[in-house]
């Protein structure tokens, strides 16, 4: 029944994440292109040609309301509110209710489940509410300085969360924090004041500024941390990047290179300057992530490498470590099916395996997930020298 809850949330989680990145995106450069001419109608502030579909598309844009309402007006709010719904589903399925695998890692500390369950879903809260109060602060009014102290809210948080959760669980947690931040602009902010501001063109009054202002501030800042989100959740899938040395810098680079590359986007769709220069800075924040995620596990042993290492001594580590899980017939509980198919049972699937192992275990520490099993640092010391030696079977 998880794995089924599990498969359909996510299914559903990322349909409507396309759907409300795929409009965001859209409006943004709809947006960023519109072109004033003379001849359009009072209170417009631009139009785009478009053609799709074999068809073509003359979208104009009113600051104010038309002259007459229309009948049927369309709101752009519940992709997002159905990613974060169903994301939110996903991750009280997957990593509360399995926070000993995914959300806990006992060599970074050890507490119950429902502890970690609680401290995740109360820092979401608790990150919100602080966001919100630097947004409505005289901070606030200040484009460039709030943006620089949003940016090290985020990068101490996930700090924080690193020092807290498993690196997946970290991850997981930083990038659920801003999604909640982004889905939370929509729901309080964005969507009430264009209701206020629809009312009140609608009777004829003038709507107040601050409306608009604090409603284009928070569709900035959704804009600019899209593809840092992107890239939190789909990071759990790549060891190398959540369960390294330096998996929080890693975040701090990810949040630097995010923003910039929508900068390269927001400019080519508004025609204003030509910043090529960004992927520049994009192509070395990805190599300076590749140098990281090549420092080692979280807990390293310092030392010389075992000399020699017996394939004994490695298939049972293996078989003790990683056996609860990979094995023809999981004993951990919850885990019906070796996951990905990889059984250790057989020595040879562990050598046809050691470069899965070399990524997962050596040059992260992935796995055991959460080190359930409580692998030692010595043990990954005799593993890494199996590896360095060639992965021999005997």
């Amino acid at each position: 029944m998880t794995e089924w809850l599990s498969a359909t949330i996510r299914w559903l989680h990322v349909i409507a994440g396309v759907a409300w990145i795929g409009s965001s995106f859209y409006f943004i450069h709809l947006d960023l292109s519109l072109k004033p001419r003379d001849g359009l109608p009072s209170g417009v502030k631009g139009e785009a040609w478009q053609v799709h579909g074999g068809g073509f598309y003359q979208m104009i844009k009113f600051m104010l309301a038309p002259a007459k309402m229309p009948d049927e007006l369309t709101w752009f709010k519940w992709e997002a509110y159905t990613t974060w719904l169903s994301g939110f589903a996903l991750l009280v399925v997957v990593y509360y209710f399995n926070a000993e695998l995914f959300l806990i890692d006992k060599s970074v500390l050890d507490m119950s489940a429902p502890a970690a369950a609680g401290i995740a879903f109360v820092s979401l809260a608790a990150a919100w509410i602080a966001y919100e109060v630097l947004c409505r602060s005289p901070l606030g009014k200040h484009e460039v300085p709030l943006a620089l102290v949003g940016y090290v809210f985020l990068i101490a948080l996930t700090y924080g969360f690193t020092q807290v959760f498993s690196g997946r669980g970290a991850f997981t947690q930083i990038g659920a924090l801003i999604g909640t931040i982004m889905v939370a602009n929509v729901f309080v902010i964005i969507i009430p004041y264009q209701k206020k501001t629809v009312a009140a063109l609608i009777a004829a009054k003038d709507p107040d500024p601050y409306w608009g202002a604090i409603g284009k501030q928070r569709s900035v800042h959704n804009n600019y941390l899209t593809l840092p989100v992107i890239f939190l959740m789909l990071s759990n899938h790549y060891p190398l990047f959540f369960a390294t040395k330096y998996n929080w810098l890693i975040v701090a680079i990810v949040l630097l290179i995010g923003p910039v590359i929508r900068h390269f986007f927001n400019s080519q769709h508004a025609g204003k300057g030509n910043p090529w220069w960004t992927w520049g800075v994009a192509a070395a924040g990805m190599i300076a992530i590749a140098l990281l995620s090549g420092a080692g596990p979280r807990t390293t042993k310092t030392g010389a490498l075992p000399a020699t290492v017996k394939f004994a001594d490695v298939q049972n580590i293996v078989a003790g470590r990683c056996g609860m899980c990979h094995a023809s017939e999981p004993f951990w509980p919850g885990i019906a099916t070796a996951p990905n198919g990889v059984k250790f049972d057989d020595p040879a699937e562990i050598k046809r395996h050691a470069r899965m192992i070399a990524v997962n275990a050596v040059m992260s520490s992935a796995m055991p997930p959460g080190n359930v099993s409580e692998i030692s640092p010595e043990e990954r010391q005799v593993l890494a020298a199996w590896i360095a030696a060639g992965a021999p079977d005997k």
